[in-house]
């Protein structure tokens, strides 16, 4: 059973940093594709970020402008991502998702973490 937890959501001022993890379990890592996804109130869920299986090449949104890093820790099935300078309008629900090599579409979701930035 694949599961994908999402953790290190909260609350954070205009202008912090938050750091989101999300622990896979249940597949083979490091043969997925990993991205994150978030979702504002009323609004559909937007790509984030992706890092690559094989290479760690890393694709992030261009609206970011460089503020969000993703990164992987493939002996701990885990991928994170940093956010930096923050902005309201960052507030979202952050979801964790797992692509298997050379598959278009995400397979697996994790059940999301909530990121809300204050101004």
């Amino acid at each position: 059973q694949v599961q994908l937890v999402e953790s290190g959501g909260g609350l954070a001022q205009a202008g912090g940093s938050l750091r989101l993890s999300c622990a896979a379990s249940g597949l083979t890592f490091i043969r997925y594709d990993m991205g994150w996804f978030r979702q504002a109130p009323g609004k559909d869920r937007d790509f984030v970020a992706s890092i690559s299986w094989n290479d760690g090449r890393t694709y992030d949104a261009d609206s970011l402008k460089g503020r969000f890093t993703i990164s992987r820790d493939n002996p701990k099935n885990t991928v994170y991502l940093q956010m930096n300078s923050l902005k309201p309008e960052d507030t979202a629900v952050y979801y964790c998702a797992a692509r298997p090599a050379g598959a278009v579409r995400y397979d697996y979701w994790g059940q999301g973490t909530q990121v809300t930035v204050s101004s």
